[in-house]
């Protein structure tokens, strides 16, 4: 498990409001400084300084894999992140790579280019004459309100089903013969948004985009695949404020979903025997990203820079080093 932190600019509302920029990026030792605004109880205005980074006696690796400021763009992320995943699906193996983060944080900025990147590498590998015999076959669905929606068909409704090797799968998926085919199937691909009180645009569900590559004889079988999962992001109940009914509800489905994610991540770190995968549709989807030995997964840990969006930055940075915990102790 590699994890990634990416701090994007103060926007336009933010500098119109005189936000401060409390997030502090130490790249070269990938150690971030979040200076929290604080009041006592006296009215007394302080700051509170939280420093992520290792210990200097620890022996262990930093904190974060890497740790991106707002200076770096969407290409250099790709080289870095997951230009290497795709060699792991021509190995016979899984590749993931999703964002998490709360909304606004960037997440859905930082994830839309990755996939066609990833489709111009991996069609540069399947023209090779040693990988003739492959195809590459892309699916993409939505996870809206516990449900699975098929964004290329529709939205038709899908069923997430296991095969007798555990083996999560979803049936209906698109072969793609060259750059210009992922480029439309990607166009088509619109999932749910909606106006929050956090966010003009807000990604109301789960998008996930998966590249499998399919032996071209029959029977046809998966040797690697390499998804991208858009995560929606967690709200506070402070931000839902003007909010209506239908948008709550939404909200509150997002916050289970990802409160299910979480609690896996906290079974694969206790080494338990039972990891609930089955809380959330979500979490059955992404179980191959975390079981098995040829599994690689890259977090993205969005965050925001804002002074108003201190407590979830600080959440997301203590969520990110718990998944970093966990892959530190199985190496």
């Amino acid at each position: 498990i590699r994890v990634i932190v990416r701090k994007r600019p103060l926007n336009k509302k933010e500098l119109e409001r005189n936000e401060a920029d409390v997030l502090e990026c130490d790249a070269q030792a990938s150690c971030l400084y979040v200076n929290e605004p604080k009041v006592k109880v006296d009215l007394t205005k302080y700051t509170e300084r939280h420093t992520f980074r290792q210990a200097p006696e620890c022996r262990m690796p930093c904190r974060f894999d890497d740790v991106f400021d707002e200076q770096v763009d969407n290409s250099q992320l790709y080289e870095q992140a997951v230009q290497p995943l795709v060699g792991t699906i021509f190995r016979g193996g899984k590749g993931t790579c999703f964002a998490y983060g709360q909304t606004g944080s960037g997440k859905t900025f930082t994830m839309s280019p990755l996939p066609l990147r990833a489709a111009a590498d991996i069609f540069s590998i399947v023209a090779q004459p040693s990988y003739s015999g492959l195809a590459l076959h892309v699916s993409c669905y939505e996870i809206y309100g516990g449900k699975v929606f098929d964004l290329l068909n529709g939205r038709k409704k899908l069923e997430v089903r296991e095969d007798g090797r555990r083996r999560v799968q979803v049936r209906h998926c698109f072969a793609c013969f060259s750059l210009l085919d992922c480029r439309r199937i990607s166009g088509a691909a619109a999932r749910s948004t909606g106006s929050t009180g956090a966010n003009d645009e807000s990604s109301r569900s789960h998008s996930i985009l998966c590249f499998a590559l399919r032996t071209t004889g029959e029977p046809q079988k998966i040797v690697g695949k390499l998804s991208f999962i858009d995560l929606a992001g967690s709200e506070r109940g402070a931000d839902t404020y003007d909010n209506d009914k239908q948008t709550r509800l939404e909200g509150a489905e997002i916050n289970k979903s990802l409160l299910a994610l979480k609690e896996c991540i906290r079974a694969l770190d206790a080494d338990a025997r039972h990891i609930p995968f089955r809380g959330s549709k979500l979490t059955e989807v992404l179980r191959d990203s975390f079981v098995g030995k040829n599994a690689r997964t890259v977090m993205i840990a969005n965050v925001s820079p804002n002074s108003g969006s201190c407590e979830h930055t600080l959440n997301t940075l203590r969520y990110a080093d718990r998944v970093k915990g966990k892959a530190r102790r199985r190496i």
